[in-house]
């Protein structure tokens, strides 16, 4: 998104939702079976072109490109260096540019790990703990399972010294096994983490299929990881998780750099592979869809995402929420696991309300004693 100062953020699919594995649990594919057009195929050179040439012409700070799928990198490596050729061509005023990736690690080799280290781009890693949770749910088109192939990934980008983190998404499987991811992850020195909780379908919220996410489930992964991660975090053993990160920010008056912990949605700005716009990444649907770069600048794209119904939908705040002592950190969470929004006319509770008031009341003492050191710590 664009702010004052006129930076910019943008999230670009370029190979749209096209993958090479077929996690059982994707949010994106169940997304895009909600569309008209399912798969808008790899991004031309023309509309990546469009897209760069407007961006520069628009902002006037810090550029930061983050690519997603689907999987990004099926676009191919002369896609990302035509599209590193185009930074050089319209940067005419010399902005900051950031690099960003989110992959699953299938396609990275030599020549991939050197590209994103030359480059300075930072990847994200999507790794579902060990072999045994990884390989539960994120399987290929033949049903095996993908963690030796991801792994091989993890240690090309620690060979050629490329900065990454790792995205793990809390399931079911994953969900029982936080210390034991947790100590894996520090074992093999994957200091900066993110976990992300597994989304239903959105038409099925509350069915319950093999991967889903209860409450419960949720409640005892946060204190399982809070335990292992606090432990450290007192031993001045800080290993980055940014859930927890962003809640002490929040205690600590800092705003969170994670939308769904602001109490509403936040203006994105998504890029499919045609050049169409969207508010969200969860929302990459046809009701959502607010022009095509092709047509339209970025300037027109940041009032639409402004006034998106999007961004109004998630404002209502539940009744509960509204008397709750933990509103001021938790803010509802994100839109996303609030749907439906509106139940008999009332806005919805979170799914997860129980497992973060759960959480907030094993934790909050010691995130607040954590609040406390940080303060001390800082220079009179």
């Amino acid at each position: 998104m664009v702010d004052k100062s006129r930076k910019l953020q943008l999230l670009i699919k370029p190979a749209s939702s096209l993958c090479n594995i077929r996690c059982t649990y994707c949010f994106y594919y169940d997304v895009c079976n909600l569309r008209t057009e399912e798969n808008y195929g790899i991004m031309t050179e023309a509309v990546l072109e469009t897209l760069i040439k407007k961006s520069f012409s628009y902002a006037n700070g810090d550029i930061s490109f983050t690519f997603q799928g689907g999987e990004p990198t099926l676009a191919g490596l002369r896609f990302f260096r035509k599209y590193l050729e185009l930074i050089n061509k319209y940067n005419k005023k010399k902005l900051p540019v950031h690099h960003a990736i989110q992959t699953n690690g299938l396609m990275i080799d030599d020549e991939w790990a050197k590209f994103f280290s030359n480059n300075s781009f930072l990847v994200g890693l999507s790794l579902d703990g060990t072999k045994k949770s990884h390989d539960s749910f994120r399987i290929d088109g033949k049903g095996r399972g993908t963690f030796d192939r991801v792994w091989s990934s993890v240690e090309l980008l620690q060979k050629y010294n490329v900065d990454f983190n790792i995205l793990t998404v809390v399931n079911s499987e994953t969900a029982v096994r936080a210390k034991e991811i947790y100590n894996f992850y520090k074992e093999n020195n994957l200091l900066y983490q993110q976990y992300i909780p597994c989304l239903n379908p959105l038409e099925t919220p509350d069915v319950v299929y093999p991967f889903t996410l209860t409450a419960d489930l949720y409640a005892k992964f946060l204190c399982d990881l809070f335990d292992v991660w606090y432990r450290d975090a007192v031993r001045n053993n800080f290993v980055y998780i940014a859930n927890f990160d962003n809640y002490l920010g929040i205690l600590l008056g800092v705003s969170p750099n994670t939308c769904g912990m602001t109490g509403h949605c936040t203006p994105h700005m998504v890029v499919e592979s045609d050049g169409s716009f969207y508010p969200c990444d969860f929302y990459v649907l046809d009701e959502y869809k607010l022009g095509n770069i092709m047509k339209k600048d970025l300037s027109y794209m940041e009032k639409a995402i402004r006034s998106t119904k999007l961004l109004a939908e998630s404002l209502p705040v539940a009744e509960k929420c509204k008397t709750c002592s933990y509103y001021m950190i938790c803010r509802g969470g994100c839109r996303r696991h609030r749907e439906p929004l509106i139940i008999d006319g009332k806005a919805n509770l979170n799914k997860f309300c129980r497992a973060y008031k759960q959480f907030f009341d094993y934790a909050l003492p010691r995130l607040k004693h954590l609040g406390t050191k940080v303060i001390q710590k800082r220079p009179g």
